[in-house]
Parts: structure tokens; sequence; C-alpha cells
């Protein structure tokens, strides 16, 4: 291997990793007996994982029964349940509180993660 092509495969595996660090995670805040959470979990739980919002913001649950996880202490969790937090390496870029039904709910996520935009890792 020449010089060149190390820092060429360093460079790239860089760039790989600065890409996958900034990954979105989506946080849905809920509670036992929460009819607006079974809803979602009905309408759109069972479908998520195969969307382009799911491959930019992966679901992560979040029980408000129990402690907040500790990367998750400085977001307020709102007092309405279901609430969706989409955070972008760990700060707060867009909020969705309550369900609106699947239709608004895709839609409310998709104009968060369209305006979080290139400084995020998506375009």
């Amino acid at each position: 291997m020449t010089r060149f092509t190390i820092h060429l495969a360093a460079a790239a595996i860089f760039a790989l990793l600065a890409t996958t660090a900034s990954a979105a995670e989506l946080v849905m805040f809920e509670r036992a007996g929460c009819v607006w959470c079974a809803r979602f979990d009905a309408e759109v739980a069972p479908i998520y994982g195969k969307t382009d919002e799911s491959q930019a913001a992966p679901l992560r649950r979040v029980d408000l029964g129990r402690p907040l996880p500790a990367d998750l202490a400085g977001i307020d969790p709102g007092a309405f349940t279901p609430t969706f937090v989409v955070l972008d390496d760990g700060r707060e870029i867009g909020r969705i509180r309550g369900y609106p039904g699947d239709a608004f709910f895709f839609g409310l996520l998709g104009r968060i993660l369209t305006n979080a935009g290139p400084a995020s890792g998506r375009s």
C-alpha cells in the first residue's frame, strides 16, 4: 500500500464514523394506560422500522413510570404522553406532543428531520 492509499482509507473511515456518530433518534416518552400510546402502537409501531424515518431516527421508547436514563437527564419529557422527541447527538431538534394519527405523525416527523438538514447528517 502506498502512503496515499493509507491516508485515503483513513479519511474514509473518519468520514464514516463522523456520519454515524451524529445519528438522530426518536425518543417516545410513554406511560402505562396511555390510550394514545396504544393507538400509536397499533398504527405506527408495526411499520416504523421499515420506514425511511426509522433509518434517520430509530425509535427508542422510555417508560415515564421508571427513572429517566442518564443520557436523557437534560430532556423534558413533557406532561402528556406520548411525547416524541427527536434528538441529534443528544440535543433536541424537534418534538411532537401527543399522537395526531399516522398521517400527521409522519408529516410532522418528516418536517423535523428535513429541517434538521445537513448539519445532522441528513439532506
